[in-house]
C-alpha cells in the first residue's frame, strides 16, 4: 500500500470525504489512487474514471484558450477589452479601496487582456472582504461552485459594469472575477460559444473525453454527488449527479463550471509540460506556457492576495510558487485549487503532475488539511 493511498484512506476512515482520487506523473509513469466511495450511502466505489466538478482547477484550461486566440493574432496582450466587452468601457474605481460605492474616480486606463490574464483587472476579491466595493461585488461574483445560478453572460456583464472597482487596472491581484471575463471574451472574439470553442481546440485534440460544462445522462453513474459542510460537521449534499451539471448552464463559467477526470486534466497537463504540443500537434506556442506558469504579481500583489495565494505568485490561469515555504512549495510549481474540493499542479523542472480531486466543498479559501497532506505525500514524487 503506497502512502498516496495510506493518505486518502485515512480521509476517507473519518469521515472528512466520501472518496478521493489522487493522481501522480512523472513522465510516463502514471501512479492513481482511489478511494472510498462517490457519495456517502457507498453505491458506488470511486474509481479512476469517477467525474467530479473541478470548479477552479478549470482556471487554467481557461488562460490557455484565451491565449490560442492571442497567438492567432485575433487581439493582443495589450488590447483593451472594451473593444469586445463595451460594457466595461467606462469603468469606476472607488476613491480608496475601502471608500463607500459612490465615491468613485475614473479608471486611469482601460482594461487589457494581459489584466484579465494575471488576474488584475480591478475587480475581484482581494483578502479584505470588509470593503464596500467588494461587498457589493458579492452580488454579481456569486459561489463560482454553482455557476447554473448565474444569469446569462451579456447579464451579467451589464451587472458586473455597474460594480466599481475595488482597485484600479492592473494595480493589484483580485481573485474570481477575472476569469469568467476571460470566458465571455474568448466567446466574444471567436464567434463560438466558450462550451464550442474549449470543446475544440483543447477537449477534442487532448483526448480529454470527459471535460466539458455537463455531465450527459449516459455518463451520471460515473458522476459523484457534491457536499458541502452543514455547519455541524456533517455533509449535506451541495449537488446530485442529475443536478445541476445536467444540462449546459446559460453561464459557462470560465473560472469554475468545468466537470472532469483525473486523466483528462493529466492530459492538460502534459500540454503545458510539453511547452503547448501533445502528441505530435501543437496547441500552443512556448512563449505562452511560459507566460501561463511564470509569476507576473510584484511582492505587494502577492501581499495584498496573501488569503488566497499564501505568499505565492501568479501566472496566468493558476498559482505560481515563488518560495520554498512548505515542502510542496516549488519554486516554477504551477497550478490551483478548486472549491469544490480539487487541486492540481504541475513542477516544469522535473515533470511531474498532481491531481486531487474529492467531491467536498472548502469552507473557506484557505486549502484543506487533505489537500496539504496530498502535497506534502507527493512532494517528492
Amino acid at each position: 500500500m503506497s502512502a498516496l493511498h495510506e493518505t486518502l484512506r485515512r480521509y476517507v476512515d473519518d469521515g472528512t470525504v466520501p472518496g478521493a482520487v489522487g493522481l501522480v506523473a512523472r513522465g510516463g509513469s502514471v501512479e492513481v489512487v482511489t478511494a472510498g466511495s462517490r457519495d456517502i450511502e457507498g453505491t458506488a466505489p470511486m474509481d479512476r474514471e469517477s467525474l467530479f466538478r473541478i470548479a477552479s482547477i478549470t482556471k487554467p484550461v481557461t488562460a490557455a484558450a484565451l491565449l490560442m486566440l492571442v497567438e492567432e493574432g485575433r487581439l493582443a496582450l495589450d488590447s483593451p477589452v472594451a473593444e469586445w466587452l463595451p460594457e466595461l468601457a467606462d469603468p469606476v474605481v472607488v476613491r480608496t479601496p475601502s471608500a463607500p460605492v459612490d465615491d468613485v474616480v475614473p479608471a486611469v486606463r482601460p482594461v487589457t487582456v494581459e489584466d484579465l490574464l494575471s488576474s488584475r483587472p480591478g475587480w475581484g476579491f482581494p483578502s479584505d472582504f470588509s470593503h464596500p466595493a467588494v461587498q457589493a461585488l458579492f452580488g454579481v461574483q456569486k459561489d463560482g461552485r454553482a455557476p447554473q445560478a448565474y444569469p446569462d453572460p451579456d447579464t451579467w456583464l451589464a451587472d458586473l459594469a455597474r460594480v466599481p472597482m475595488v482597485y484600479q487596472p492592473g494595480e493589484a491581484w483580485l481573485y474570481g472575477t477575472a476569469s469568467d471575463l476571460q470566458g465571455i471574451l474568448i466567446a466574444r472574439v471567436s464567434g463560438r460559444t466558450l462550451p464550442e470553442f474549449l470543446a475544440e481546440r483543447i477537449f477534442e485534440p487532448l483526448g480529454m473525453r470527459d471535460t466539458a460544462f455537463e455531465v450527459p445522462k449516459e455518463k451520471r453513474d460515473r458522476f459523484t454527488t457534491a457536499y458541502r459542510s452543514d455547519g455541524t460537521g456533517a455533509l449535506e449534499v451541495a449537488d446530485a449527479p442529475d443536478g445541476g451539471w445536467s444540462r449546459v448552464p446559460a453561464f459557462p463559467s470560465g473560472g469554475g463550471g468545468l466537470a472532469s477526470t483525473a486523466d483528462d486534466w493529466l492530459a492538460f497537463a502534459r500540454l503545458l509540460l510539453g511547452g503547448g504540443e501533445a502528441d505530435g500537434r501543437t496547441l500552443l506556442s512556448p512563449t505562452s506556457v511560459s507566460r501561463m506558469t511564470t509569476n507576473h504579481l510584484t511582492a505587494q500583489q502577492r501581499e495584498l492576495g496573501s488569503l488566497f495565494l499564501e505568499g505565492q505568485g501568479w501566472g496566468y490561469g493558476g498559482g505560481v510558487d515563488v518560495s520554498p515555504v512548505d515542502p510542496w512549495n516549488v519554486p516554477g510549481r504551477y497550478g490551483w485549487v478548486g472549491g469544490t474540493g480539487t487541486t492540481a499542479h504541475i513542477v516544469p523542472r522535473t515533470g511531474t503532475v498532481t491531481v486531487l480531486l474529492t467531491q467536498v466543498a472548502m469552507e473557506n479559501p484557505t486549502p484543506t488539511p487533505l489537500m496539504r497532506d496530498f502535497w506534502r505525500c507527493t512532494a517528492g514524487s
